[in-house]
């Protein structure tokens, strides 16, 4: 399953890591240290969801078997 996490992180990472920017930006916090702790923080942030999402795609791809 941790080829799954991988996989699913790097779109999730990505997409959290530009959304805390874009709201750093938003809240005009343009300096480089605030845009890189907002990246920084979106990329952690996304470690857990991935696990998330990887462990129901994995039900999905492999569901219980009937014993």
């Amino acid at each position: 399953m941790l080829k799954l996490v991988a996989v699913v992180y790097i779109i999730v990472g990505s997409m959290l890591a530009g959304s805390f920017v874009i709201a750093a930006l938003t809240m005009g916090r343009v300096d480089a240290v605030a845009i890189s702790i907002a990246a920084v923080i979106g990329a952690l942030a996304a470690i857990p969801v991935s696990w998330l999402v990887a462990a129901r795609l994995n039900k999905v791809i492999r569901p219980a078997r009937a014993s």
